[in-house]
């Protein structure tokens, strides 16, 4: 009984290291003591896309291995800059990765947090290998800022899913980028053009399912230049 004890218990440990690691650490609270984690709807976050440029063309001239390789090198860099950027990260799926700021708790930083991620992530890719090519990797990252739904789908592998127009628009943002550019909407460029950021205007583009929209990019954060 000790032995199978000790065993349930062990079992009960990965099983909540895995749920921690898939949710917030709040909405893992909660589905551990056993209660409904409700949908919420958040009035102001940022989220970002991005993606690798060629990543068809890549996969195509490689062994699946080095695909997985560069996937993990790329990821583990992205995943630590979370934490020191204090972002949450969505999901990943194939060569995209999604962030976002303000969700699940709501921070009236939210833009930078994200700005300052995407900044991040465009020096870190820098240290990940094209196998193709052999050069460094080039991403592409798209940043939008607006309201959202949020809640956890599914049973057997719940999920902390985002939901609303904001998200179609930051994939927009990444899809329509530009290699190792941050492209900015509006509104994300609104929550950041007095935050110390320099940032360019892009002008007019047309957006599939959007029609034209004023877009930016984000170039560095004067700060931390300064520093």
């Amino acid at each position: 009984l000790r032995i199978l004890s000790k065993h349930l218990e062990e079992e009960k440990k990965k099983t909540e290291a895995l749920l921690y690691a898939m949710l917030p650490q709040h909405v893992a609270n909660q589905l551990k003591e056993g209660k409904r984690v409700e949908a919420g709807e958040f009035k102001e976050c940022t989220i970002l896309f991005s993606d690798v440029v060629t990543f068809t063309n890549i996969c195509a001239q490689c062994e699946p291995i080095q695909i997985v390789l560069m996937l993990n090198s790329m990821y583990l860099r992205f995943d630590r800059l979370t934490t020191v950027h204090d972002v949450y990260k969505v999901e990943t799926i194939g060569d995209a990765y999604m962030v976002v700021g303000g969700v699940p708790v709501p921070v009236p930083t939210h833009a930078e947090r994200v700005a300052n991620f995407a900044l991040g992530m465009i020096m870190a890719a820098k240290g990940v290998q094209n196998p193709v090519s052999g050069n460094p990797i080039q991403i592409r990252v798209g940043i939008h800022t607006g309201p959202v739904l949020a809640g956890v789908v599914g049973e057997k592998m719940p999920r902390y899913c985002l939901f609303g127009d904001t998200v179609n628009i930051a994939s927009r943002m990444e899809s329509h980028g530009v290699p190792s550019k941050i492209h900015l909407s509006s509104s994300a460029y609104q929550c950041l053009k007095y935050k110390n950021f320099e940032i360019t205007e892009r002008g007019e583009i047309e957006v599939k399912g959007k029609g034209k929209m004023h877009t930016y990019f984000l170039i560095r954060n004067k700060s931390a230049t300064e520093n």
